[in-house]
């Protein structure tokens, strides 16, 4: 969807339309998700947390800003209630439930699947994710999972595109040496590593 159609959209959804924001919803719902997902680590603290921030940003439609994208505010919105959630729960991670909501394609879903390996990168992926710094993690989700551009990140995480680069940067290198470092230790491992 483009931003101008975005905006015709926002603007039916104020008017009323149902079916502008039905729409709305169905373009977002499964980035945040699967964002919400990856960060919480608990497939009910992550619906719960999509479903109040759409009802939030539904009700409030009037205050989005549209100089900036729907979606950075969306996430905005759905950091903040996952925040409140996090007081009440720790977090874990799921890689096999966030690589299957996050893909459709059957060629990511037969290689998770068909790999005997699997099980290894995944939990050394979500080894790694846990040890970054929750801008480092957030950085890398938003980059590598939902595809989100260094802009989009600095606009949502409200830094400048140099500190969010500095974020991918260190996340990369930190999850290099935990996965190199960890693969010294597991066979199944270190043939992924090659």
């Amino acid at each position: 969807m483009t931003p101008r159609q975005e905006r015709s959209i926002i603007r039916k959804a104020l008017a009323g339309d149902r079916q502008a924001a039905e729409t709305l919803v169905r373009a977002h719902q499964g980035s945040l998700y699967a964002y919400m997902l990856r960060i919480s680590g608990r497939p009910e603290v992550a619906e719960d947390v999509v479903q109040e921030a759409f009802f939030r940003a539904l009700t409030h439609l009037a205050r989005y800003d549209q100089r900036f994208r729907f979606s950075t505010w969306l996430f905005t919105i759905a950091k903040r209630l996952h925040v409140n959630a996090c007081q009440r729960l720790a977090p874990s991670f799921d890689t096999d439930t966030v690589g299957l909501a996050a893909s459709k394609s059957a060629t990511a879903e037969s290689f998770w699947q068909s790999d005997e390996s699997a099980g290894a990168r995944r939990e050394a992926i979500d080894y790694a994710l846990d040890r970054l710094t929750v801008d480092q993690r957030e950085a890398v989700v938003l980059f590598y999972q939902l595809d989100w551009s260094v802009e989009q990140i600095g606009e949502y995480l409200d830094q400048p595109e140099g500190t969010v680069k500095s974020h991918l940067h260190r996340a990369r290198r930190k999850m290099r040496e935990l996965l190199e470092a960890r693969a010294e230790n597991e066979p199944a491992l270190r043939e992924v590593m090659r």
